[in-house]
């Protein structure tokens, strides 16, 4: 008789995905095998977002879509996990009623004892409960074949921003040894993974008895096979000199900082409660290009914030211009219930957020073009990640600034890291051929 099988999908962030990945070991440590075919699986978890209204609404859509397939095999567990079971418990509870598993970001350790009591009996298990401690150190995930290998060193948030549901659904922050951190790379490695990205809700606000986030980026970039390390997203509060320092003195640690401003106006800054004013934030940049002036940089903006005036968010178009990010997530304001921001009676009129971000999306899109074309003429190195979707003649890969570079095949192998001439950028990619060491032509400044 064949093994039960499995099938998970995910919704959301990275730390969903890493915990999607932490889930099928642990089925894969009951005896299930992964189907990609969900009507061949004896399990199906969702791994829920609730970040956005409009994440949890793609959730409810694909689970009404779904039910048929409990209804055809009633003994087949059907679960919610992550950040909407935790937020939307009674929702689901109430609206689901073929959802029999409901599990928070900080009880999927239960999920062998859930399994074997199901073959006693069936019945609904809810268990939403969020822990001081719980960072699933001593667990080991199931990747699938791939380049980058997302390893989450901590989980939760204490920074409690106004418009943020995640302390909520997360808990309070708290850090994983540097050990099994250092174990999880290793694993990585010798599972294939050249590239590792370390995340957090606050990735650099990491901190153990043995040292704070400098020093574990430290030991992760001296892991041998480490071809490439990322991490993300820091707070801009936490970023320092000694975690940028780190940074030079390691080629394997990409030249690359996604650093979330998400608002130009001190006064918006405040009532999302960042902890920063527009000139820090800005002298931070200054401070990352004066360590590495070749360094990339990406951000998260919101618009339509409660109470955004047309000329706070016309200081945020300032910023943008004053430092011209490589690329940004753009985002407009969506009220989470049970945050400070959703009690604001200045909401914004979905037209107008609607507006600024068209606008803000087209400046960003100026600004990535700008940014890739001062690389034209430049040789850059790129992790080989996958055939191009336009042509299987042609390559697609990522520069350590994380911006997309397509160029024609040779002898490369995916993970490689090749050298590539520049020759060209259209929209959010760049153009290029591969220039072999010998051929190499010093880079044009």
């Amino acid at each position: 008789m064949s093994n039960p099988h499995y099938f998970i999908e995910t919704f959301g962030c990275q730390m969903n995905v890493a915990d999607s990945e932490l889930v099928a070991g642990m089925l894969q440590e009951c005896g299930y095998s992964e189907t990609r075919d969900m009507t061949q699986a004896d399990i199906i978890f969702m791994n829920t977002c609730a970040i956005r209204e409009k994440a949890e609404e793609t959730v409810h859509h694909r689970l009404d879509s779904i039910q048929h397939l409990k209804k055809r095999k009633p003994e087949m567990i059907f679960g919610v996990l992550g950040c909407m079971a935790q937020n939307l418990k009674n929702d689901l509870l109430e609206s689901k009623p073929y959802v029999d598993v409901i599990l928070g970001p900080d009880s999927y350790r239960r999920i062998p004892e859930i399994i074997n009591n199901r073959k006693k009996q069936n019945g609904y298990e809810v268990d939403t409960r969020l822990s001081k401690y719980e960072v699933y150190d001593n667990l080991l995930p199931s990747r699938h074949d791939g380049v980058n290998a997302y390893i989450s060193i901590s989980r939760g948030c204490d920074k409690f921003c106004t418009f943020c549901i995640v302390p909520f659904t997360r808990g309070r922050e708290r850090s994983r040894s540097n050990e099994s951190i250092i174990r999880e790379v290793k694993d990585a490695v010798t599972n294939g993974f050249g590239e590792i990205t370390l995340l957090g809700q606050n990735v650099n606000s990491y901190r153990t008895e043995e040292g704070r986030f400098p020093h574990l980026l430290e030991a992760v970039a001296l892991v041998p096979g480490v071809k490439r390390i990322r991490y993300m997203s820091p707070h801009p509060q936490d970023m320092d000199d000694h975690l940028l320092q780190v940074m030079t003195e390691h080629e394997n640690i990409c030249n690359y900082v996604h650093l979330p401003l998400q608002a130009g106006s001190d006064r918006i800054l405040r009532r999302m409660n960042r902890t920063y004013t527009k000139a820090e934030f800005l002298t931070l940049v200054d401070s990352i290009r004066k360590f590495m002036p070749n360094c990339s940089i990406s951000t998260d903006i919101i618009v339509g914030f409660p109470g955004e005036t047309t000329s706070e968010y016309e200081e945020t178009l300032e910023v943008m211009n004053k430092v011209v990010f490589d690329r940004a997530f753009m985002f407009k304001y969506s009220s989470r219930p049970g945050t400070k921001a959703a009690e604001y009676m200045d909401q914004i009129d979905e037209n107008i957020k609607q507006e600024r971000l068209a606008q803000l999306i087209d400046l960003q899109q100026s600004h990535t073009l700008i940014a890739n074309q001062r690389h034209i003429g430049k040789v850059l190195k790129v992790m080989v990640e996958k055939e191009s979707k336009k042509s299987p003649q042609e390559w697609s890969g990522r520069t350590e600034g994380n911006m997309g570079v397509i160029f024609d095949k040779n002898d490369e192998q995916i993970k490689d890291i090749v050298n590539v001439l520049i020759q060209d950028a259209q929209g959010v990619s760049m153009f290029g051929n591969r220039v072999l060491e010998k051929e190499m032509i010093h880079e044009v400044n």
